[in-house]
């Protein structure tokens, strides 16, 4: 099982987003059969199966083993990751383009930066799993207190002369062989704040 999963396919992203489907998901971190499922989700245990079997159809869960009782085969199903990412792939006719509007003061624009990191690092995890191999990835995450907008602007302005002189001091536009990375820093208000104080700019 993996820790997480990007679901590409708009089909397996419409099978995802059924509540009763995300459930049995959400049950399936650890190994069940439809029966025994039926009981958790108080459902029959003919629905549970037909769930399962789009579920299986679309390579959300998989068959762990099969077990003999009696005249009946249980077929004990476990998902395939623990928590799922719907790649904007999955809605390519209205994914989001960062190059359309650059600005890097707007909110909108980080969420389209932010959306394409979803597709591409998604797209290189499903192309690594094919060939067995790793993806060369390195990702900081950390919280900065700001004392006021003004430090948050003057942070800001920092980070991003410092970005850009830690990249033209590595890029090399003729190396050959060399692969290109794409960076992206982002800073954004915690989640956790109210409403009032992002909109006064603390």
């Amino acid at each position: 099982m993996f820790e997480v999963a990007v679901i590409e396919d708009p089909a397996a992203a419409e099978v995802s987003l059924d509540p009763m489907r995300v459930r049995l998901l959400a049950a399936l971190a650890e190994p069940a059969s439809a029966t025994m499922l039926a009981a958790r989700v108080g459902l029959p245990r003919q629905k549970v199966n037909y769930h399962l079997r789009a579920l299986e159809q679309h390579g959300l869960i998989e068959l762990v083993e099969e077990r003999r009782k009696g005249n009946v085969t249980e077929r004990i199903m476990r998902a395939t990751a623990a928590s799922y990412v719907i790649s904007p792939a999955a809605l390519s006719a209205v994914r989001p383009d960062p190059a359309q509007s650059p600005d890097r003061l707007s909110a909108r624009w980080l969420l389209a930066l932010a959306a394409r990191l979803v597709q591409d690092v998604g797209a290189l995890i499903t192309g690594a799993e094919r060939a067995k191999q790793r993806v060369a990835t390195f990702a900081v995450d950390g919280t900065v207190r700001f004392a006021s907008a003004r430090d948050r602007a003057a942070f800001a302005e920092e980070l991003a002369a410092t970005v850009t002189a830690l990249v033209g001091r590595y890029h090399d536009e003729n190396a050959p062989g060399g692969r290109e990375h794409r960076v992206v820093v982002a800073l954004h208000p915690s989640a956790d704040q109210d409403d009032t104080k992002q909109s006064e700019g603390h």
